[in-house]
């Protein structure tokens, strides 16, 4: 059977952002291609239901956020008009999408009022000269991604369905976080901070304010820092972390007595979904509460107060519910992403489904074959989980991927993930196509899960605050230590990799030990001190994160010590760690006459390994290979740097 090439990334369809039909029997979802011929990543919005094959809704190129009306006669979506996304409404009973939004700098995503009658959306607002100075008195004037803010903010606004009429619900020096509607439809509820030092103390409440616009009325005080808000059903649920920005995420409603928390008898981190990392608003599903948690290396969905509803080997990425009944995507091993539905309350008492382990009862048929269709015949490897000892004994899961059949010690990579709050998980991804590339060419792929990570408990995902590198690389040196006493690995044939926290440790670890005989930092953090006053986030990181010594946890304090070849590949307009991150760790090791190329992608935010261009995201995957191949042969003696 054939294996994966890196090619293959121009085939692969990921589903994203899964919008059940209010009637419950069909679901809305987008799918993201890979075009070859425009460079650009396609997306379109398409429809499946049990026993149908699903069909396209739209043809793109760019489209995306499917949302139901109350009454499922047309879905809103987000399309590009002269550059900026813009509603539009498509009929459900035939006919062309129309334009409902002009807004200047583009709309967010649709969020109907309960009568159907309005849609509420967040949008950029200020005015935008490209030209003009940039003037800064706070440290939030960029963000990855978005690049210099220019003193724009993020407002609400609520459009008439019939008319197109528009009117700003809020305004002022601070940014609105997505709304929701209350049950009447007469206020929307949001997050925002609205202090003045919000950019030296990380704060952010919770709002109301009244759907004809007016004063936004603060719900929520101090002690919760509220990153999300939905009013479901009578409740008015809240995300956010108790007390500082570090640790799990946790969910409360607010009452009379203000917020309360939502016991769910887990100590697992919720996740909201984001780019990188999985998961899913809460909602309502009948009565029941559901939400998405991490454990292990997994996204799960629960209800609450605990209860696991879809788990196994799945990463859960979307969900939506109505009624008893809901749709969401996850990945597997065998599958980037597929498009589920699943009755949650029919049979509670009965057998569980063999086709998703969850609780008895829930069925979850799959509704496209995407994977399938995209890689026919394509045989993965599939990556098996591993529970390390460290230096500590602290238990430190990882998963290795190989060739099963081979039997001599052979080349290992260590791939270290991002965050440093991120998690790897044995399912096939999309992005890291190298992994399967370099397991058919005779080397062990390893992933570990060091202290950091997330979904083993909140003392696990806080034990390498304030000390990055200091408290977790015997996490990554010890299971290479005993994969190479299994005879798995050649000790003379070693090689580390990383994006992001994962770019970090691709830099610290050489500064380290000398076993490594070839090193690949992506979106590298090399110098703590200069990313403290750079970065985006940088002065969250030298406060909550990298409190303490910050120069005793940077590479570049011990670069002295690196002797390993280097490929440095780095985003040119990463705000996150920037680039001149690669530039000071590419100067330092050109100045010692270690081997070293640096490699910038034009135009690639921090995360344009998952969404930038895709011939850059092909020549990130080759560039590793190639890099690899140069100084760590599959037999024979590794390349001496010398």
């Amino acid at each position: 059977m054939p294996r994966l090439s890196l090619s293959d990334l121009y085939h692969i369809a990921i589903p994203a952002d899964p919008r059940l039909h209010p009637g419950a029997s069909s679901v809305a979802y987008v799918v993201t291609t890979a075009d070859r011929e425009s460079d650009e990543n396609r997306s379109e919005l398409w429809l499946a239901a049990p026993g149908v094959e699903p069909r396209r809704l739209t043809g793109g190129p760019r489209d995306s956020s499917p949302r139901w009306s109350p009454d499922g006669s047309s879905l809103a979506f987000l399309r590009p008009v002269e550059g900026r996304p813009q509603l539009h409404l498509l009929p459900m009973d035939g006919g062309e999408p129309r334009v409902l939004t002009t807004a200047a700098l583009g709309a967010g995503p649709a969020v109907w009022s309960p009568d159907g009658t309005r849609i509420a959306y967040g949008a950029p607002h200020g005015d935008l000269d490209r030209n003009a100075p940039v003037v800064a008195d706070s440290l939030e004037y960029k963000a990855d991604g978005a690049g210099l803010l220019r003193g724009l903010t993020t407002h609400l606004f609520v459009v008439d369905v019939a008319t197109g009429e528009t009117g700003q619900l809020t305004a002022g020096d601070f940014h609105a976080g997505e709304p929701s509607w209350s049950p009447d439809g007469r206020r929307l509820a949001f997050t925002a901070s609205m202090e003045p030092d919000r950019d030296l103390v990380v704060s952010s409440e919770v709002y109301s304010v009244d759907a004809s616009g007016g004063e936004p009325e603060r719900l929520t005080g101090p002690g919760v820092i509220c990153t999300g808000v939905w009013w479901l059903g009578g409740r008015l649920l809240v995300a956010g972390y108790a007390g500082d920005p570090v640790g799990h995420v946790r969910l409360f409603e607010l009452g009379t007595d203000g917020l309360v928390e939502v016991k769910t008898g887990l100590d697992r981190n919720v996740m909201l979904g984001a780019p990188g990392y999985p998961g899913a608003t809460p909602q309502l599903a009948g009565d029941d509460l559901i939400f998405c948690a991490r454990d292990g290396g997994f996204t799960h969905l629960y209800r609450a107060p605990g209860e696991k509803i879809v788990g196994g080997d799945r990463v859960v990425s979307g969900v939506s519910a109505v009624g008893g009944r809901i749709a969401y995507v996850a990945a597997t091993p065998d599958s980037a992403g597929e498009v589920y539905l699943a009755d949650l309350t029919a049979g509670r008492a009965g057998a569980p489904s063999g086709d998703v382990p969850a609780v008895p009862g829930v069925t979850a048929p799959e509704t496209t074959r995407l994977s399938a269709y995209a890689l026919p015949g394509v045989e993965l490897f599939t990556p098996r989980s591993r529970t390390f000892t460290a230096p500590d004994g602290t238990p430190v899961e990882g998963f290795v991927l190989r060739d099963e059949t081979l039997t001599e010690p052979g080349p290992l990579l260590l791939d270290a993930h991002g965050g440093p709050h991120n998690t790897w998980a044995p399912v096939f991804d999309g992005v890291h196509l190298y992994h399967q590339v370099l397991a058919a060419r005779g080397w062990t792929v390893l992933t570990l899960n060091p202290r950091g990570s997330d979904g083993y408990g909140e003392a696990f995902y806080t034990a390498a605050l304030g000390a990055w590198g200091l408290a977790d690389t015997g996490d990554f040196l010890s299971p290479i230590d005993q994969l190479v006493a299994e005879g798995v690995a050649d000790p003379d044939r070693l090689a580390v990799t990383g994006y992001s926290y994962g770019g970090y440790i691709s830099c610290w670890l050489p500064t380290q030990t000398g076993r490594f005989k070839a090193a690949i930092p992506g979106g590298c953090v090399s110098d703590l001190v200069s990313m403290a006053g750079t970065s985006d986030a940088g002065h969250l990181l030298k406060t909550y994160e990298c409190r303490g010594d910050i120069a005793a946890q940077s590479p570049m304090s011990h670069v002295a010590q690196v002797t390993t070849p280097t490929l440095i590949l780095h985003g040119e307009n990463d705000d996150r760690c920037p680039v001149g991150q690669a530039e000071q760790w590419f100067a330092a090791l050109r100045e010692r006459n270690v081997p070293v190329r640096l490699v910038r992608y034009p135009g690639g935010s921090h995360l344009f390994i998952l969404n930038g261009r895709p011939s850059h995201r092909v020549d990130y995957n080759e560039r590793i290979v190639e890099w690899l191949e140069q100084w760590i042969p599959v037999t024979g003696t590794p390349v001496s740097p010398s």
